[in-house]
């Protein structure tokens, strides 16, 4: 058993770790609530920039922009995996990866080379221990990603696929790299307080979905474009792309505050039941120590007498 010291050492290591682990439950807590709202301020944007290209998709008649069109036999394709940049979120860099190493599988079954770019530290690590390539990589943004952020990822996954496999692209850094046919993303919904569920959603080639006319909540829109619609497709489609992925950055990051809470508390439960137990150990072996003393005292004055 266990010396009184050894226990008291444990108890105080226990709290400590206590502390730390209800404060980050405390600031995951107050971090969703910013989360969500960012999500819902990105909605409005969101929906009216599908709408608008809802509109020209059916203004420009045949659709033959390069965005919108199925390449024949695929032969690469971009995987954007967005991970945390800070641990201690339970399974949501698990689950994610897990849902990344399927859909790689995948489209390595279709006769597909995927091309990985990955945003978080947690996921570039993931992959640079496991001597997998990563063809680009950003960080730094995981908990409170802007729309710069999400740009950044976009434009070069654009220009990948408008060069098509077929092409490389000039990198800031001097190096080059070549086109893709495809772009998957792989990111984590916010469902609920406690249910955040990993996504796998294509995002180039892209289906706009067409309003639904036959519904009375849709508004009548009688849009006048200026210029015509292909040139307009030639610069929102792309800033569309952004806007998929920048909602996907912002939908993950309240999944990993949310994923953290549940964590953290779960991490302080354990401590203050760890803790108990200590704390009661210790006291049966002090009140075992003080039995023992007792009974050596009444054994000595009975000798003595």
């Amino acid at each position: 058993m266990a010396s009184i010291r050894e226990l008291r050492s444990r108890i105080r290591s226990v709290q400590s770790t206590k502390k730390i682990t209800k404060a980050q439950e405390l600031i995951a807590t107050s971090q969703i609530t910013k989360a969500q709202a960012r999500v819902a301020a990105a909605k409005p944007y969101s929906a009216e920039m599908t709408a608008v290209l809802a509109e020209l998709a059916g203004s420009a008649g045949s659709l033959d922009h390069p965005l919108l069109v199925e390449r024949e036999a695929p032969k690469r394709a971009a995987v954007l995996i967005v991970t945390s940049d800070r641990g201690m979120c339970g399974g949501y860099n698990s689950n994610a990866l897990r849902s990344a190493r399927e859909l790689i599988a995948l489209l390595e079954e279709e006769g597909k080379q995927p091309v990985l770019f990955v945003t978080g530290q947690k996921g570039i690590g993931y992959f640079t221990f496991r001597g997998q390539s990563i063809a680009s990589s950003w960080s730094g943004f995981s908990q409170k990603p802007t729309y710069a952020d999400a740009a950044q990822a976009a434009d070069l996954l654009v220009d990948l696929f408008m060069a098509g496999s077929g092409e490389s692209i000039e990198l800031p850094d001097g190096g080059s790299l070549a086109g893709v046919d495809e772009i998957h993303m792989v990111y984590t919904r916010f469902v609920t307080m406690l249910t955040q569920t990993p996504e796998v959603r294509r995002v180039a080639p892209l289906v706009v979905a067409e309003a639904d006319d036959s519904d009375p909540s849709t508004p009548d829109r009688n849009y006048s474009f200026e210029p015509g619609a292909e040139a307009l497709l030639d610069s929102l489609l792309p800033k569309y792309v952004a806007t998929r992925i920048h909602a996907a950055l912002l939908d993950s990051s309240a999944s990993e505050s949310a994923a953290r809470r549940t964590a953290m508390k779960a991490a302080t439960d354990n401590a203050e039941e760890l803790s108990k137990s200590l704390s009661r150990e210790a006291n049966q072996l002090r009140q075992a120590q003080i039995t023992q003393e007792l009974s050596e005292i009444v054994g000595g004055t009975a000798a003595l007498s």
